[in-house]
Formats: structure tokens, sequence, C-alpha cells
């Protein structure tokens, strides 16, 4: 019997140092230690042998187990220190090697003159106003004077979501949302993306960017939305930017005005960026109209405003000198890494 446990002891500590990976060593102990394992028949057995013969056996087979025990955390130990070995290999760092060249981004041309312009306003009193982008047809038109048979709702011209709901083709409809809960004085600009179907070409895009301007207040005039554009340009552009009104016609205002400036290519002079005209549109405005006013609840005979929107990349374009308003959506690191 001591030959049978001396060869089972031998058997088991070559399975142990041949053994590579602990999957191998797991099978081993299941084999020798398991509830159907040798070592545990070997107990099993016990009952065949006189009774004076039994406690010698079972030391025997104890000392078995212990040792195949040992001999499995020994091999376990064992091919840890392997692994860990071939891991840190693995994973050595060469010091003297190059380190890899990280691209660092720069801010979009876009955002860039967008905080620009919100610091411009902010620092005349302007606060910063907020509202969705899928907007109700309340907000986007019948609040702004704009009824259900104007051209401005044409489907070609208007995504729409439903009958009742659009992405919105201004950011008016936060002026509107601004009015309904809070009560004059205001003064606020709202800068946001907006939506409509433009067909692409250099100074179109279904989708960009606008800021628009409100200020309600007692005594408002037409003048003091000049002064407030002519002085916002001077800041943006520079102190000898020139710049023009035009009569025009908004359904939310009235009187309502463009405001161009000068073409920063030609000058004045006709170009095929300002279209031979030698001006850029860049803005419109105008005094806000008393239907409007009516329906936010405040009496236009009591307060009166002004409202303005800028269109944010042309004014992008005139500030750096770029002639196409697809480059800004276009994602090409060469135009990007310019700014």
């Amino acid at each position: 019997m001591k030959e049978k446990l001396q060869s089972i002891r031998e058997l088991a500590e070559q399975a142990m140092a041949a053994s590579k990976d602990a999957r191998e060593l797991d099978a081993i102990r299941v084999k020798y230690l398991g509830k159907k394992g040798e070592v545990t028949a070997l107990m099993k057995n016990m009952r065949n042998l006189a009774p004076e013969e039994r406690p010698a056996f079972g030391q025997l087979v104890n000392d078995l187990r212990a040792s195949i025990e040992a001999g499995l955390a020994e091999n376990k130990a064992r091919l840890e220190a392997i692994a860990l070995e071939a891991k840190l290999k693995s994973e050595t760092i060469d010091v003297t090697m190059p380190g890899e060249e990280v691209t660092v981004g720069t801010k979009h041309p876009i955002s860039t003159v967008l905080d620009e312009v919100k610091d411009i306003f902010i620092g005349m009193g302007f606060s910063i106003g907020e509202g969705p982008e899928v907007e109700k047809d309340w907000y986007n038109f019948e609040a702004l004077n704009i009824p259900k048979d104007h051209p401005a709702r044409d489907t070609q011209d208007t995504f729409y979501i439903s009958d009742d709901v659009v992405l919105r083709t201004q950011t008016s409809p936060i002026q509107i949302r601004t009015m309904e809960h809070k009560k004059p004085p205001i003064r606020i600009i709202a800068p946001g993306r907006v939506f409509r179907s433009d067909a692409v070409d250099a100074t179109h895009s279904p989708l960009f960017h606008q800021i628009e301007g409100l200020v309600v207040d007692k005594g408002i005039r037409m003048s003091d939305l000049k002064g407030i554009l002519e002085m916002f340009a001077k800041k943006l552009y520079g102190e000898d930017t020139v710049v023009r009104f035009r009569p025009h016609h908004f359904p939310f205002t009235e009187p309502s005005a463009e405001m161009d400036m000068q073409c920063f290519q030609c000058h004045g002079e006709g170009c095929p960026l300002c279209k031979g005209e030698g001006w850029i549109e860049i803005l419109g405005c105008g005094m806000v109209h008393p239907k409007v006013l009516e329906v936010c609840g405040i009496d236009p005979d009591e307060y009166s405003g002004y409202a303005f929107g800028i269109g944010l990349e042309r004014i992008v374009m005139s500030r750096y000198k770029i002639n196409d308003i697809r480059m800004f959506y276009e994602n090409d690191v060469r135009f990007l890494h310019q700014f």
C-alpha cells in the first residue's frame, strides 16, 4: 500500500511540474483530491484494513493530501510568476523611442466668433436667451404675426415635423417665450442653430446659426436700434467698418430694415461674393410689431422695442475673409487648422 501511495505522489508531482496554466492545475486537483479523486478513494478503502492498521494508513494518506496541496500552491505561484514576467516583457516601454504626436484641436471659427458676439452684447447689458430647436408652429410663426397663408410657411422653405411642429427657421421663438414669462424691461440675445430648406451654395445652407436680439422698454426708438448695431459692427470688425440700412419688410417688425456691410473682398466695387453689389447683408432688424407685443401680453401703447437677427456664418465669413459657407461644415482639418 505504501508503494501505491508513493506512486500517486510521484505521478501528481510530475503532472504539476508539467502544468502550463491554471486550468491544468485545477484538473490535477480534481483528479487526486476531488470527491472521486484517487486520494479520496484511498480514504474510503480504509474500512477494508484491520483496525490496528488504520491510524498509520490514515496518517500516510493525510501526508499525501498535504503534499499534493502544497505542490498545487507552489506550481500556482510558479505559473503566476511566469505570466507576470511575460506581461512585463510585453509592456516594456523603450524610453529612448520618440513619442507619438498628439494632434490638438482648436475652436471652430463659428464658435470663436459666437463667443465674441456674446461678449460684445453682454458688455452692452444683454443677457443670453435659450429655446428648443424643434419648435411649435405657434412660436415659430403665429405669435410672430406670420399667418398660415404667409409664404414663409411654404413646405418648400421649412422643415415640418408635423402640421404643428417644425424645425425652427429662426431663433425669434425665444423672444416670444421670453416676453411671455418676463415683463419689460427686456434685453436679450438668442443665439442658436436654425433650419431652412435652402439650396446649398457659397452663401446658403439648410443649417446655419442665427443670433436674434430683443429690447423692450419704455421709449425705445429706431435710433436706439441703429446705434446699437453700428456699435456692434465696429466692435467686431473695427472702427473703419462701413454699414448701411435699407428699408425692408418683416411681419414681426414695423418699420423694418436690413443692415449691410461693405464687401470685404471688393470693398464696394462688386465681385462674385457680393453678387456685384459691393455690399453683403448681415442682419435684419426693425421695431417690434405692436401685434407681437399684444400676443405676449405687453401693452404696445406703454412699451416699444426693437429686434434684430444676425446670420452668424455671414459675419464669420466677413471676419476671416472666407468666400464659401460650405467650408464650415466639411470638417476639412486643413481649413480648420487655420483658426
